[in-house]
Parts: structure tokens; sequence; C-alpha cells
């Protein structure tokens, strides 16, 4: 009898601890991934300011190109694979001034792409590239492989041969830290969580001019209830081109966003 208690006692305390970790791994559930999706409603739009860094003059110069983005949640399809997906129309114009918003230009299309926001994860895909964009859970130091469907050299058909898009499916997203308000440029945004995507460079700036150069760097922060509010990705490399003619160049492309109005 002694033994069967002891036995008894034994198998209380295993479900007891089980009943605690069950309770523990409870508080480790977060925000579901659609609170901190763009709102996806046919009709909701969100407009960004945009600067694009670019290399014109066969990488020769330096410029940054500044002008609003309008997102438009167009319609609601099903993919491929049977699963609701929505269709971003974008629009574009250029800003007028420099140092403000404002532009006077209409909205000319400028493609679009596609959102798919499933149980534990948001899939965009963009000039047939797919990401994996926010991953549950939302925690501090959670990570995952948001980059695993991108084909070897994703950008070269847009920006020509260059190294920064080498093994970019390696890349290992994590969610950096969160932020009860995240303020650029005088807007402010509530309850962020900021994706790091890559950081890395290597000779930026060019010290040795006669070396090669490169920086890959990339990160997203995301706003309950608005989505994406702030987007810096710079995958650019400098070519030192010593035994070329011309001089050195540099080739990739950079840009910054934020979101500037929404409805």
């Amino acid at each position: 009898m002694r033994i069967q208690s002891v036995k008894l006692f034994s198998l209380f305390i295993i479900l007891l601890s089980a009943a605690g970790c069950s309770e523990e791994k409870e508080q480790f559930e977060t925000e579901s991934i659609a609170a901190y999706s763009m709102p996806l409603q046919v009709g909701k739009y969100f407009i960004y300011r945009v600067d694009s860094l670019v290399f014109p003059n066969f990488g020769r110069n330096t410029e940054i190109h500044k002008y609003q983005r309008k997102e438009v949640v167009e319609a609601i399809y099903t993919d491929n694979e049977g699963r609701p997906t929505y269709r971003i129309n974008r629009y574009i114009r250029d800003s007028v001034n420099a140092q403000s918003w404002t532009a006077a230009q209409p909205w000319m299309a400028n493609g679009n792409y596609s959102v798919t926001l499933i149980d534990d994860q948001l899939e965009v895909i963009e000039h047939n590239l797919r990401f994996i964009k926010l991953h549950m859970p939302l925690k501090e130091g959670f990570g995952w492989s948001g980059n695993a469907f991108l084909p070897d050299d994703p950008y070269t058909s847009l920006f020509g041969t260059f190294g920064n898009d080498d093994n970019m499916d390696k890349w290992e997203y994590y969610y950096d830290e969160f932020e009860p308000t995240f303020t650029y440029r005088n807007k402010t945004y509530a309850d962020v969580w900021t994706v790091e995507q890559e950081d890395f460079s290597s000779n930026i700036p060019v010290i040795d001019v006669s070396g090669y150069g490169t920086k890959s760097r990339a990160f997203e922060k995301y706003a309950k209830g608005l989505g994406l509010v702030y987007r810096e990705w710079e995958l650019w490399e400098y070519q030192p081109n010593t035994t070329g003619t011309g001089g050195p160049y540099k080739q990739g492309f950079g840009v910054t966003q934020w979101l500037i109005d929404h409805n």
C-alpha cells in the first residue's frame, strides 16, 4: 500500500508539473497575426512616403528619389492552394517637395502584389517572390525562415547580377523588440513590432576604394491595426572595377518607406 501511495503521489506531481507547463505555454500565446497585418478589407488604402536609393549613370552616381506609394486592397480571390488571398494594387506619384509629403501629380498604376493570411503566418508575393513577413508567436527573439521560398539570386531580373541577393533564402527573420510607440518624421504609431531580417556590411562606407564593398540591411516595423508602417531595405555592392574602364561603380537598390495616411 505504501508503494502504491508513493506511485500515486509521483503521478500527481507529474500531472501537476504538466499542468504548470501547460499554463506557462499559454502565457506565451500572443495576439494573432491578423492584428498586425494591414486590414484586409476591399477598399482599404495605405499611403507611404518612399525614399528610393538608386545608382544611375551605370552605377557612377548615387541619388535619392522621393515619391509616394499608394496600396489599395482591390480584390479577394482563391490562390492555387485554395486559400483566401488579397490582391493589393499599387500606385505611385512623385513628391513635389523634398521637405514635405505633399504630391500634386495624379496617381499612376505601378503593379500589384498579393497577401495571404493564415493562422500562423502572413505571406506576401511580389514580383513572383514569396516572403513570410510575420509568423506566430509574436515574441521577442522568435525567428523563422522568412525567405525560404526565394530562388537563387531573386533580384537579378530587376537589378542585374550583384552579390547581395545570393543566399537570401538563408536569411533568418526574428522579432527584435516591441515598442509601445514608434515615431518617425513626426508620425507616431502605437504597438509596434520590429522584424529584423539582415544586417551585414563590409567596407561601407567605402574606405578602401580599391576593395570590394557590400551592404545588406533589411528590417520592417508593423503596428497593430495598420500592418507595415516602416521599412528599410538596402541591398547594394561597391565594385572597384580596378581592371575595367569607367572606374568604380555601385549596383543594387535601397528603400526607406513609412506610412503617412490611410482610411
